[in-house]
């Protein structure tokens, strides 16, 4: 039987809470096996296949992120009337954005993209219950402004095997990150949340596994004046043997947005 394939971009945003992340585990809830799960459904006998753009950690959300869907023999004809079934029946946690054809050369792994994350978090107090999902609490106080220095020092080309989890002799760690730098949290509001609240924002091609994470402890780290800024620039240069011994927590940790070049 002539199997002729249909290519689509879809964009979805997520609450990651409840999740182990995007790919599919055995014996465990994922966002790619409720998009399947939820794509199987609304097809029917339609035969389907996706492909995410990257994986994202258990607990890790998105404001924006993508998958690759491809439809054997039968197109999408009416997108609005797919967004809003497919919307119905996705769990409330995960909501779909848009869907566009794409050709066979479209390819969502390998086709440069440029990823912007957010990495939001409060520092001094212990913040409400609800806030948990989306931001994470640093109960000792914070030198904001050191913690601000440093975020800029991660700029650039720079050797980044420390912010590697499980980093090998075998890997490439020379990565490029375009812009690095912390703000007062003006994008994420509710009225739970508390008064003063700070967002890291990163945005580069490619990043490693819990690179962000490896990052964002430096900077706790940092703040509490365990490291130093020199500590920071040490740890980037090409003759670095440190390796980072915390891992930010993963909840406060967002892909924001996902732009294809």
């Amino acid at each position: 039987m002539f199997n002729k394939r249909f290519y689509y971009l879809i964009k979805i945003q997520y609450l990651g809470y409840r999740f182990h992340g995007w790919q599919k585990q055995p014996d465990v809830k994922t966002i790619h096996l409720m998009i399947d799960r939820t794509l199987k459904y609304i097809l029917g006998d339609t035969r389907f296949k996706t492909l995410g753009a990257g994986r994202t950690d258990a607990m890790v959300s998105a404001n924006e992120a993508a998958l690759e869907l491809f439809v054997y023999n039968e197109p999408i004809t009416d997108f609005a009337s797919f967004l809003e079934l497919f919307n119905y029946n996705l769990p409330q946690d995960i909501r779909a954005l848009s869907i566009k054809e794409v050709d066979e050369n479209f390819n969502i792994i390998q086709d440069s993209k440029i990823k912007e994350y957010h990495y939001v978090f409060s520092q001094g107090q212990k913040n409400h219950p609800f806030c948990a999902p989306i931001l994470t609490t640093i109960l000792e106080p914070l030198n904001i402004n050191v913690m601000k220095a440093g975020a800029k020092l991660f700029e650039g080309s720079h050797n980044f095997k420390t912010y590697c989890y499980k980093a090998t002799d075998k890997g490439e760690y020379h990565r490029t990150i375009d812009y690095c730098e912390i703000v007062d949290n003006t994008i994420y509001k509710a009225n739970f949340f508390p008064q003063e609240s700070y967002v890291l924002i990163i945005r580069g091609k490619g990043f490693m596994r819990n690179q962000i994470r490896l990052m964002m402890g430096c900077l706790i780290k940092l703040g509490r004046g365990e490291v130093t800024l020199d500590y920071i620039e040490e740890t980037l240069k090409n003759e670095s043997t440190e390796v980072m011994d915390y891992v930010a927590p993963a909840s406060g940790l967002i892909l924001h947005k996902l732009d294809f070049e």
